[in-house]
């Protein structure tokens, strides 16, 4: 790759998920770890876990999130609007809500809007930001369209293409198609399928701030090598 960059740069693109439902209270607990080892952007964590993740990553640069409405967005509006509000509560900074996938599929544009307009509505007046997943797998070029428009007329903060769990995840011809019709002010998120750095580096150059990542420590440390930093993992493992 002939792009240049930071160490900073890449890390600061990671959203480290720990989001798989047979992650133990131990898991948990190491991958917050991991986070702040690597600095990264934030922890996405399951929501039930969110409040002693905020506890752990406070005083440091690494934010807070959790998932509204994951992995089928097929809740009631009140539903997602509750878990915000106790997401919130829980010191969530940012929040990855999935849309109601079968609204979209159907063509209720009023109703895919209303929710999310709530939804971004709760979450910014609180001081917080939202990712909204589209669920990529399902949808067709129109309607994936048709969501960036909507996300940019609502202030959503991010589009996000995938919750990780559909057959298939990010893609470059989705990132190019959401960075092409999304307004300069709504940022991309990649998740489910961003395995290696080079990866990372290409979704990077189509405009990709963010990735859902599971993989962050060895991307990561793979990162260091290519800057010729030292590694973090073996300084750690020899504290």
């Amino acid at each position: 790759m002939t792009d240049s960059y930071q160490y900073e740069d890449i890390a600061k693109m990671i959203d480290h998920s720990l989001l798989n439902p047979i992650l133990t209270t131990r898991e948990l607990e190491e991958g917050c770890t991991i986070a702040l080892r690597y600095n990264v952007a934030s922890v996405c964590i399951m929501p039930y876990y969110l409040a002693r993740c905020a506890e752990r990553l406070a005083g440091s640069t690494v934010r807070a999130s959790a998932t509204i409405g994951f992995p089928h967005g097929g809740h009631a509006t009140t539903i997602k609007l509750a878990e915000v509000r106790q997401a919130l509560a829980d010191g969530g900074q940012e929040l990855d809500v999935v849309i109601n996938i079968s609204k979209a599929r159907s063509g209720d544009w009023q109703y895919v809007r209303d929710e999310l307009s709530e939804l971004t509505q709760a979450i910014h007046a609180d001081g917080a930001k939202i990712k909204v997943i589209f669920e990529n797998a399902y949808l067709d070029d129109a309607v994936k369209v048709r969501l960036c428009a909507i996300c940019g007329e609502i202030g959503a903060d991010w589009v996000k293409t995938s919750t990780g769990y559909a057959p298939t995840g990010a893609t470059i011809p989705d990132l190019e198609l959401m960075r092409k019709h999304s307004p300069p002010h709504v940022q991309i998120k990649a998740a489910g399928g961003v395995r290696d750095l080079d990866t990372l580096l290409t979704i990077r150059a189509i405009g990709v701030t963010r990735v859902g990542l599971t993989r962050t420590e060895s991307i990561l440390e793979e990162c260091r090598r290519r800057l010729h930093l030292e590694p973090l993992a073996h300084a750690f493992a020899s504290q």
